[in-house]
């Protein structure tokens, strides 16, 4: 059986939605796989200040602990909004410690074509793999990895 678990922004009905649809349309002949879907709250909304912000990522830390304690991944495939930050973190410490070895790869959004977001310029510090899909940002940003538009 594959066990799938993927995290999304608890306010984010959309991508839960497509979670479904697409985990439901790649089921194996055995029907064995299992997926499991952590809802979590962002660590910053769009437009946020900074402050307050604070406030919100300790909280969407705390919420991060069980979902990643209980996959304990092995490669963590990320994008940009404010919930992976602290599953970003969570992961990298449960792998200083031995407990998983989970890889973390960030992929930045397509809409970004001139610099990176937030959560990417964070991730730029400790992530395994910062992929961009625009060659500027690659050019830009010496960690980061140009690998075309992933979707046309």
């Amino acid at each position: 059986a594959v066990v799938s678990t993927q995290s999304t922004g608890d306010t984010d009905v959309m991508s839960r939605s497509k979670i479904v649809k697409f985990e439901e349309e790649g089921k194996t002949s055995d029907g064995d796989d299992v997926v499991v879907i952590s809802a979590i709250p962002r660590a910053r909304e769009v437009g946020q200040s900074y402050i307050t912000s604070i406030f919100t990522t300790l909280y969407s830390q705390l919420m991060a602990v069980p979902c990643v304690l209980r996959a304990l991944p092995d490669i963590l495939l990320v994008n940009g909004p404010g919930t992976c930050i602290p599953v970003c973190v969570m992961v990298l410490f449960l792998r200083l410690v031995g407990v998983c070895g989970g890889r973390i790869v960030y992929v930045e959004s397509i809409c970004r074509v001139t610099s990176l977001s937030l959560s990417g310029l964070i991730l730029l510090l400790f992530a395994d793999h910062v992929l961009v899909q625009w060659p500027q940002l690659a050019e830009r940003y010496r960690r980061c990895t140009y690998i075309g538009r992933l979707i046309s």
